[in-house]
């Protein structure tokens, strides 16, 4: 029995980690994938206190290794579901381990949806990115392509459109789906082109990106040369299993305030899964601590 189970090793999993160890708890943490979550895609994180920069693998190693030499446990495995027996949390895995704690804390992030473009998965971190505030200072002075019609992508655009040199924005309508003023304030931008009606089709180069090949609805064909993608075309959360433990909003995130409580007791929720303005690695840290905090009271009133 442990008195924290963390679903999700990510920064806000493993930031919940370490404070739930410090106030004397036992912890396990389950990740299905990779120690570290998202940040492990970026080739650099220069935005994270205290750190002038390091690299996402490392930053994810270190954290991973702070819980364990904290005490935490781990294990690599896929949560597929949780029953509640009272006070208990019971969490079965994809090997058939079943792991039971007084708290779980659900922190299985959100990742971004992808455009199934051969190679993408490949070129994450040398050209293909999916998130312009972490990795767009990186493409200063260079070309650089954004494909979505939303909020997000137009953000992304402007927000690069201040240091690279050219800004492509790619979206398969003849219209974007984001609001009229940052479309306004974009097509005021000597270095920013539309590129209506289109779909990434390729992604060139070999081990860094080169260019991307394009097709209208026509079916005419593109090359673009472009040092960076930027992909935005929406996150989604990782909360199904769950949804029976705590309210979900429209977009399937967890509808908890800044407590990270949910409507179960005992049950909590950090970092990007959750319903947020803002998906950072601080915001996701100080998820982590909230949430962790907020469990260990939990385990001491029972």
């Amino acid at each position: 029995m442990y008195d924290v189970i963390i679903v999700g090793g990510g920064p806000a999993g493993l930031t919940a980690a370490l404070y739930a160890l410090r106030a004397g708890k036992s912890v396990l943490v389950i990740e299905k994938a990779t120690f570290g979550g998202q940040i492990t895609w970026s080739p650099k994180v220069e935005n994270f206190p205290t750190i002038e920069s390091i690299s996402g693998s490392e930053l994810g190693d270190r954290l991973m290794q702070q819980v364990e030499n904290q005490g935490g446990e781990t294990e690599f495995a896929e949560v597929v579901s949780v029953e509640l027996d009272g006070d208990i949390k019971r969490v079965t895995t994809d090997y058939d381990d079943v792991f039971e704690g007084k708290a779980l804390i659900i922190a299985t992030g959100a990742k971004p949806r992808t455009l199934g473009v051969e190679r993408e998965e490949e070129l994450v971190g040398n050209g293909v990115c999916y998130c312009a505030v972490c990795d767009g200072a990186f493409y200063k002075g260079k070309t650089v392509a954004v494909n979505g019609g939303g909020n997000s992508a137009l953000q992304d655009a402007v927000l690069l459109s201040e240091g690279c040199s050219k800004v492509y924005l790619i979206h398969r309508r003849d219209s974007f789906r984001g609001e009229a003023k940052l479309v306004e304030l974009l097509e005021k931008k000597s270095n920013v082109e539309f590129v209506l009606n289109s779909s990434v089709t390729a992604l060139k180069g070999e081990e860094e990106l080169t260019g991307i090949s394009l097709e209208d609805k026509d079916g005419n064909r593109r090359d673009i040369a472009v040092d960076g993608l930027f992909v935005a075309v929406g996150h989604g959360p990782d909360n199904g299993i769950f949804a029976e433990l705590m309210a979900l909003d429209e977009k399937g995130y967890a509808d908890s305030a800044e407590d990270c409580k949910t409507k179960t007791p005992g049950v909590f929720v950090a970092g990007d899964c959750r319903k947020k303005t803002v998906r950072q690695l601080t915001t996701a840290c100080a998820d982590g601590s909230a949430a962790a905090l907020a469990a260990c009271s939990y385990i001491d009133s029972l």
